[in-house]
């Protein structure tokens, strides 16, 4: 089968996401789960799946004696063709194939965790309102990872990164992929908000990429994205943004290209359901 762009993406990116993420902000919210039953766990916007890759080891090995036990995966995605690549290299989950556009209340029904990667920065205030609440409603811990906060820093440095950054983050916050105008940057904030009125303890710590000269094919669709979006924020910069983009393609080629992309990890859970 053919790798959709998107796939690819998503395979590039996922070494940069499992080395960035906070282990110890995820270990505190496992600690706050139940012991001694199933686990019960809805992954949102799960894509290929990277997320529970990530979580399984730690989910299902941290009893309090050290035994494994069983965790029950809800998969949920709008991609078929993602949720088939997930299904097939993590066949004992059930997955869903629906728009999370809105939050089906069925989804957090008796679940022990809910979580996504990457993903709050694509959704509105209105989105993570609902959702802390749904999570409440539930009586659900919550980890989200990998959610950009709006920093960048490249080196060697281009006159011009910053005024790149402060567009992108302005194409951020006007994007619109069916679940409101993004958050974009702000959303580790937005949603630390938000589950706090709903009754939450939240923890937030920094999961930012490190991109090495060695991430060559990775760091090359960053960039080219960042001007792609800077493009259409402001086309009358058509020349500036071209040039620059082919000299940070430049520094990639010649490997010695290093990119920092910020992003903030959150973890929220209830002291007392």
């Amino acid at each position: 089968m053919d790798e959709s762009p998107l796939s690819r993406w998503l395979a590039l990116r996922e070494p940069a996401d499992r080395a960035a993420r906070s282990a110890w902000l995820t270990h505190a919210l496992i600690e706050r789960l139940p012991h001694g039953r199933p686990l019960r766990v809805v992954d949102l916007g799960t894509g290929s799946g990277s997320n529970v890759r990530y979580l399984e080891p730690a989910l299902s090995g941290s009893g309090d004696d050290h035994s494994t036990r069983a965790v029950e995966w809800l998969l949920v995605d709008h991609d078929e063709a993602l949720l088939e690549e997930a299904r097939r290299r993590q066949p004992r989950v059930e997955t869903r194939l629906m728009n999370l556009g809105h939050l089906d209340s069925g989804l957090f029904d008796e679940r022990d965790l809910v979580t996504a990667s990457a993903l709050l920065d694509l959704v509105s205030e209105r989105w993570l309102q609902s959702l802390a609440t749904r999570c409440r409603s539930a009586g659900a811990a919550a980890l989200f990872a990998l959610n950009y906060n709006g920093e960048s820093r490249c080196a060697p440095p281009e006159s011009e990164d910053e005024f790149i950054r402060v567009l992108m983050n302005d194409h951020q916050r006007q994007n619109d992929r069916g679940f409101g105008r993004a958050a974009g940057p702000d959303a580790s904030a937005i949603a630390a908000r938000c589950f706090e009125a709903a009754g939450y303890f939240v923890e937030r710590a920094r999961s930012n990429w490190q991109l090495t000269p060695d991430d060559r094919e990775l760091q090359s669709r960053l960039v080219s994205g960042w001007a792609d979006a800077a493009l259409e924020i402001a086309p009358e910069c058509t020349p500036m943004i071209r040039d620059w983009l082919g000299r940070r393609l430049a520094h990639i080629d010649a490997g010695r290209s290093r990119v920092t992309v910020g992003h903030d990890d959150l973890a929220a859970w209830l002291e007392h359901v």
